[in-house]
């Protein structure tokens, strides 16, 4: 009876009834960066929210004489926040090799919006960054961020040899380039300071050589002198950050007030609402100067709390970026991870007086809503690689030449794995070569021994 049994494998079937259900609970079960990432981000978007609301309702009250209107920016902000949201949700499921392959669709649109924006854009407050009318503006320089990273992160993954020599990524600086020359014509220099530190952080992430991006800093650096000497209203944000007590009624003028909301914090704020610098001195409180609103309202422990979370997020973002199952996962998410925290350092710095004005938002936090979009989509992106996505290239090198490539790839990403790949690959060789040497004569006795018990258990 039993051995009839075993032969129709009637004991063999619960177990292979079993196994889908393990293999559907590993696919479902996330990392720990998976959600400390998505509990950062929306900490970030409910605090945002807060704030936006706390910083524009007075302003809006003193404008309009009444309460009809006071929560129209925290309005706009759950609506386009819900948009946003539901974007990161469908990325995250299946949206990496999407994105992707549609990377230089992407990345000429934002080449031809930032064109567009020049000529047909919206002027406010002196600046020209705005495309669009009414509800339905966008700003095009956000869309560029995410998609010159998107473009570096494919063009190096897809040809690892490139990061050899600045001749080989030339293609990812002259793009770079165009792109921050037209943001810089808006002009907003604090995105193009952005974009700059975000691409060269994805270059890391994909080891190029420390020396060629020694030599692509000192150019940069003596063009941002050039461009800041030459125009007038960012020398003078220069020379008041240099000067700090200067011109407190002209170009210092913000920077003083936002260190005066600061110091009115002290440790625990004087409570959300009850702040004065929003109504009356602070300009662009709910955008730029939010942080200084944050500071004034909930002190030293509300910044702190701030800091933390996007401490939270990088961490989670850089662990994804070194778990990741390919290169492209590993570039990419270094290069979107970097762009928020890049974004986030250059706001607080401003604010503190540790910088000179930008402004550059606070992600998640800030009102904006190109901004806010952008870094959900990343968000999204990241997510999906902390999940387990791969996107292969829409084009391939193939044959020995891909090969050696993606060897050469696992070798130079050492900022972002730590170098446990090299030992992971000498570990598998010698393993190999065990199998070569020594495991082939009793790989061959096992099997021979089997096939003889199979035969006694038959009989």
């Amino acid at each position: 009876m039993s051995t009839l049994a075993l032969r129709r494998g009637r004991f063999g079937k619960p177990s292979k009834a079993r196994a889908p259900k393990r293999a559907k609970r590993s696919r479902a079960a996330v990392s720990t960066e998976y959600n400390m990432l998505l509990t950062a981000t929306l900490c970030l978007l409910a605090f945002g929210a807060v704030m936006v609301f706390s910083a524009s309702s007075t302003t809006r009250i003193l404008q309009n004489g009444g309460l009809s209107d006071s929560a129209y920016y925290l309005k706009r902000t759950l609506i386009f926040g819900a948009i946003g949201l539901a974007m990161m949700h469908v990325v995250a499921r299946r949206g990496l090799s999407l994105v992707r392959n549609a990377t230089p669709l992407l990345l000429g649109v934002a080449l031809f919006l930032l064109v567009a924006v020049l000529g047909v854009g919206s002027n406010v407050n002196g600046a020209t960054r705005w495309i669009g009318g009414g509800s339905l503006q966008i700003q095009p320089s956000e869309l560029a961020k995410v998609a010159l990273i998107l473009y570096a992160a494919d063009l190096l993954a897809r040809e690892p040899k490139r990061i050899r020599s600045i001749q080989g990524f030339m293609p990812i600086l002259l793009v770079t380039g165009a792109a921050c020359l037209l943001i810089m014509l808006e002009p907003d220099m604090g995105t193009t300071m952005v974009v700059a530190f975000a691409v060269g952080a994805t270059l890391i992430a994909a080891g190029v050589a420390p020396r060629d991006l020694g030599k692509i800093a000192l150019v940069i650096g003596i063009g941002v002198l050039l461009l800041t000497i030459v125009e007038p209203y960012r020398l003078a944000r220069l020379t008041s950050f240099l000067h700090p007590s200067g011109d407190t009624e002209g170009a210092g003028f913000q920077a003083a007030q936002a260190k005066i909301a600061l110091g009115s914090g002290g440790l625990f704020g004087v409570g959300i609402g009850n702040g004065v610098q929003k109504a009356f001195y602070l300009p662009e409180a709910h955008t730029d100067m939010i942080s200084a609103v944050i500071g004034e309202e909930l002190g030293l422990v509300g910044i702190l709390g701030v800091v933390g979370l996007f401490g939270m997020f990088g961490f989670a973002g850089l662990r994804i970026a070194q778990k990741a199952k390919d290169n492209y996962g590993k570039i990419l998410v270094a290069g979107l991870t970097s762009m928020v925290l890049v974004t986030a350092m250059i706001n607080l710095f401003a604010v503190m007086g540790l910088a000179p004005l930008t402004g550059v938002p606070l992600p998640f936090i800030s009102y904006g809503n190109s901004a806010l979009l952008s870094c959900l989509f990343a968000v999204g992106l990241i997510l999906n690689v902390a999940r387990g996505g791969t996107a292969s290239a829409a084009r391939t090198t193939g044959g020995r030449g891909s090969s050696s490539s993606s060897g050469l790839a696992s070798r130079k990403l050492h900022a972002v794995q730590g170098g446990r790949a090299d030992a992971r690959e000498r570990n598998g060789s010698s393993g190999a070569r065990r199998a070569k040497s020594g495991g082939g004569g009793g790989g061959n006795r096992g099997a021979r021994g089997a096939r003889h018990g199979g035969r006694r258990r038959a009989t």
